[in-house]
């Protein structure tokens, strides 16, 4: 069983771990809480993991998407089981916090700039497009600066010798600023350059892109990708500079 209350955090717990993740892995806990196979040492299969979705989507056609899918599945299994294994043996330290922000960062990136380079077609018998490969790295550039955007606000309130922010403090100050907020939050768009999601994204994609014979969809779903992460840089910034994080 797991602690109370580790599926139910708000900022925590991917809603896949709810839905199912977290279930699977309770049976790979089994198999390895005994073994001398360390948290970090799987921390770091997840990385590897996350990483490899990127040259997975490389493979032309459906395949390419459903082996993405698969790596990044792997991903968040590991994700998982690497501090489910720490909290049984009581294992905590920092290097795995800090491995697990780098993995997932790594992971986000990896998927959007393998969607850029399945865009531009690298195996096609036609010229190569690298604008797509441009759009998906702006993508995933813009992934990895929300999630600095994030955790730069311990660095400056650790640097100003603040506590650690309260999820209350999150709430932005101006009204509108929080109504936009929730709004942005119930459409979940956001999500979708989330390498889980946007994992998922990039298979339907290659399934309608089965349907016509080219990649037109995918080049779609890499330039609207790429327009959701700049704006959510944006948004997500102001956001975090009118709420009381930074007070």
């Amino acid at each position: 069983m797991h602690p109370e209350g580790v599926k139910d955090r708000r900022s925590g717990e991917h809603w896949m771990g709810r839905l199912y993740m977290r279930e699977v892995s309770l049976r790979v806990d089994r198999y390895l809480v005994n073994t001398r196979v360390t948290p970090n040492q799987l921390t770091y299969l997840m990385t590897v993991f996350g990483v490899l979705a990127a040259p997975a989507l490389l493979v032309p056609g459906i395949t390419g998407a459903v082996l993405g899918v698969v790596m990044v599945q792997m991903y968040l299994l590991l994700d998982c089981v690497d501090g489910e294994i720490a909290r049984w043996r009581k294992q905590y330290s920092l290097s795995g916090v800090y491995l697990d922000r780098v993995g997932a960062y790594l992971c986000d990136a990896a998927v959007l700039v393998g969607l850029g380079l399945r865009a531009a077609d690298l195996w096609g018998t036609g010229r190569v497009d690298w604008l797509w490969a441009f759009l998906g790295t702006l993508a995933a550039l813009g992934a990895i600066l929300i999630k600095a955007e994030t955790d730069l606000v311990g660095v400056a309130r650790h640097q100003g010798g603040l506590p650690p922010v309260k999820e209350a403090a999150a709430e932005p100050r101006s009204s509108g600023m929080a109504l936009a907020r929730r709004a942005a939050a119930a459409l979940k768009f956001h999500r979708l350059i989330l390498g889980i999601e946007a994992s998922l994204l990039i298979l339907l994609l290659a399934i309608l892109d089965a349907t016509r014979g080219d990649l037109f969809f995918t080049r779609l779903g890499t330039a609207v990708l790429a327009g959701i992460a700049l704006l959510q840089t944006l948004l997500h910034l102001v956001s975090v500079l009118v709420s009381s994080r930074l007070k």
